[in-house]
């Protein structure tokens, strides 16, 4: 069972054997983007180190799954990721037994600023238990559906509120949606180039050895909370041009019912579908 920790922007997965705390987004770096626009703000590591460190404390998992874009840059590393980034791990291997790292479209370069014994997975995502996990700029590997909860990182989920004098905050949220199992097993074949015989259950047990289970999607807000990010309720006349803004080829696939997903704050309370909110964008 994959549970979320309120009020913090993390999940817990609890098996027979094992404990796993999960985030995803550290975006360790970030404050580059600032300064290069002329915002000068001092590197928030020690605090996103804090508040793991806490979580590590009350819940004691022996894993840590981090699911993608543990730096900021891109395709490279700044001067202070290759600072940051190494001292992150270096500290942080003291409090947790393992540490796993599944890629996100931000991680190129990340290899040589990790220490040793940190496992790296692939953006394809990996399985523990019952739940598969991937960062979401990419598509998942069909083996995932083998798992009835899919957990996704990437987007950095929000909801927009205006009141009555037109002032608008942000929050950031958790989204529960539904997925259609036989158009995503459809749709997750196609997309590796596997030929569909008959129907796509019988091509993924015959490829793959499993049977499509999954029936549910979690986006997980960013660990890093000041990241912001745009408004899932954010209204747009043009269908087309809102299906392009919504980030992950998942998400822009008919297989995930997006409009009709549950949002939740971090600390738990259910605001509605997304597009009941989308009247209070």
């Amino acid at each position: 069972m994959i549970t979320p920790l309120m009020p913090y922007p993390a999940a817990l997965l609890m098996t027979k054997e094992t404990r796993v705390l999960v985030v995803a987004d550290l975006h360790i770096g970030w404050e580059i983007a600032l300064s290069e626009k002329g915002i000068h703000v001092p590197t928030q590591m020690p605090k996103l180190l804090q508040k793991l460190k806490t979580l590590i404390s009350s819940y004691k998992p022996k894993i840590l799954l981090i699911i993608g874009d543990v730096k900021h840059t891109v395709a490279t590393a700044e001067i202070s990721e290759w600072h940051d980034v190494p001292d992150f791990f270096t500290e942080f291997k003291a409090y947790v037994k393992e540490i796993h790292l599944i890629r996100g479209n931000h991680d190129g370069n990340l290899d040589p600023l990790l220490p040793e014994g940190i496992k790296t997975l692939p953006s394809s995502g990996t399985i523990i238990e019952d739940v598969g996990f991937f960062h979401g700029h990419r598509w998942p590997s069909p083996a995932l559906l083998k798992c009835k909860t899919l957990v996704m990182g990437h987007v950095h989920p929000v909801v927009g509120f205006r009141d009555p004098a037109g002032f608008r905050i942000t929050k950031q949220v958790w989204v529960k949606a539904n997925c259609n199992k036989e158009q995503l097993t459809r749709i997750l074949l196609e997309k590796n180039k596997i030929k569909i015989e008959n129907n796509p259950q019988e091509t993924l047990l015959k490829h793959y050895g499993i049977k499509p289970k999954t029936f549910q999607l979690f986006i997980m807000p960013s660990f890093n909370e000041y990241l912001g990010g745009k408004p899932l309720n954010e209204k747009n006349s043009n269908e087309e041009v809102k299906s392009e803004k919504i980030v992950g080829p998942i998400l822009r696939s008919d297989a995930i019912d997006l409009e009709n997903a549950e949002i939740y704050l971090l600390d738990g309370t259910f605001l509605g579908t997304l597009s009941q909110l989308k009247a209070l964008a």
